[in-house]
């Protein structure tokens, strides 16, 4: 070292300057880690805290937003281009290290956010989360992930789709390779529909509302907010990018709610189902939180028909009596186990049972499903679909109808389950769903039907109609 090196005074020491946007989406990312919570109830919150400070405006608001989901939904991606870049295994790397690491190759990558603000603001949250010599680590790897785009990176990292093509589209799409099997296994083939599958995954899903009958319409709707029509549901609005469906007085009161248009469309065809005999005694039998159940409501109210809807934990109960507060006809919220329910059999005209499951047909709406959820998971769902199937076909009445649905296409948690319980049961046959929802293409080979993000808009809802024979 020279000797005027060595009289130069040492730099000043700069405290690290705090960004409330990335440090908001630093928390969020921590917290659906650490917790296993969801972005989608862990964000909300977050952001209305931070606009109460007075810290955020809208702007920051959409950005924290799309730091948040863009890194959930790319996690997979990053992760395979932050493994190019350091000389560990990426297990080796702390989750803290790694979600400010990904937080910044989002920024690089996937916005157009400059790369030196993108590689500052990502140095910047890493000295104030992580300290200071961490933070140095932060700054060599985006250095080196922002030396190439996202295309160059994917055809770095990705293996060939020649060799092997489920990794590939795992790797490019951001999917677990397990999904990425389901997912086109569920589909039946062909490399377009599984590129297009993965590829709506990633996307941002619109904001859906739906005018429940009876207590307010979509003209209603349309009238006080900035809305496009909904593409199949005649009860569905879509909002405007960037709209709050919680400063609607509609939505606030109750007669109308925010949901997927698949989702509606189970509750529709469902209701339109035919049937032999009386219509007046309606079952939601895993009812929680309640937007199917406030549709379903809606729906009975209109033919003079009563709702019971059942939900075994007491505080999702509590969700489905909020949906249906103020429903002009008479409906009944319990809190009770589908599997052991307090009902006597063949008590209902129609039954829905929307079961739990992976939820792999809602990766849209909650990226981080994908990357929690297991294979053996859908071992552990099964006995449960089985039963609460079971005990909903035992509910309806002989001539009555039971919708089984999910929020999942995996072949395991839909056709499979439906055989297997008709086959042990007896005594029910299915219906052709698919001339329940007029209009809706693409909706499979039948009886039952499946909706996709990429071919209607919705989350990927699976829907098989039973018609209680004996």
């Amino acid at each position: 070292m020279s000797e005027q090196a060595r009289r130069r005074p040492p730099k000043p020491y700069r405290r690290p300057q705090k960004d409330p946007v990335r440090m908001l989406a630093f928390e969020a990312l921590r917290a659906v880690d650490e917790r296993d919570a969801y972005a989608n109830l862990v964000l909300p919150p977050l952001l209305k805290k931070a606009r109460e400070k007075g810290d955020f405006d809208a702007r920051d608001a959409a950005l924290a937003t799309e730091l948040v989901y863009g890194t959930l939904r790319r996690q997979g991606t990053y992760d395979a281009v932050i493994s190019a870049c350091i000389d560990r295994p990426l297990r080796e790397v702390d989750p803290p290290v790694l979600d400010v690491l990904a937080l910044g190759a989002h920024q690089l990558l996937g916005t157009r956010i400059p790369t030196h603000a993108a590689v500052s603001a990502s140095v910047e949250l890493a000295r104030v989360v992580l300290g200071d010599g961490r933070a140095k680590f932060v700054n060599a790897v985006l250095r080196k992930i922002s030396r190439q785009d996202l295309d160059a990176w994917v055809a770095q990292v990705a293996p060939p789709y020649d060799k092997d093509p489920e990794d590939h589209l795992a790797v490019v799409h951001s999917h677990p390779r397990w999904v990425v099997s389901a997912l086109w296994d569920s589909l039946g083939g062909g490399r377009a529909g599984i590129e297009d599958l993965l590829a709506a995954d990633n996307e941002r899903p619109e904001v859906t509302l739906v005018a429940r009958p009876g207590r307010s319409t979509t003209e209603e709707l349309a009238a006080t907010t900035e809305t496009l029509p909904g593409r199949w549901s005649p009860y569905a609005l879509r909002m405007a990018e960037g709209g709050e469906p919680g400063a609607i007085e509609a939505v606030k009161d109750g007669r109308a709610g925010v949901q997927d248009e698949g989702s509606q469309l189970v509750a529709i065809a469902l209701a339109n189902a035919p049937l032999d005999g009386p219509d007046t005694r309606w079952l939601d039998g895993c009812a929680g939180p309640g937007g199917k159940a406030a549709l379903l409501a809606a729906l009975a109210s209109e033919r003079g028909a009563a709702l019971l809807a059942s939900e075994k934990q007491p505080h999702r109960a509590r969700l489905v009596e909020r949906a249906l507060a103020g429903n002009p006809g008479p409906y009944q919220v319990i809190a009770a186990d589908g599997t052991r329910p307090p009902w006597r059999p063949g008590s209902f005209d129609r039954v829905l049972m929307d079961v739990p499951c992976s939820g792999l047909g809602a990766l849209r709406r909650r990226p981080e499903a994908r990357w929690r959820r297991r294979p053996d998971d859908l071992d552990s769902f099964a006995p449960l679909q089985r039963a609460l199937l079971t005990e909903a076909l035992s509910a309806v009445r002989v001539g009555g109808v039971v919708g089984y649905a999910t929020c999942s296409p995996h072949l395991a948690e839909t056709r499979v389950v439906v055989d297997d319980v008709l086959k042990k049961v007896g005594g029910g046959e299915l219906i052709d769903a698919r001339p329940l929802l007029p209009g809706v293409p693409a909706l499979g080979d039948g009886p039952d039907l499946q909706l996709w993000p990429h071919l209607h808009g919705t989350d990927a809802m699976y829907l098989a109609l039973i018609r209680r024979t004996a």
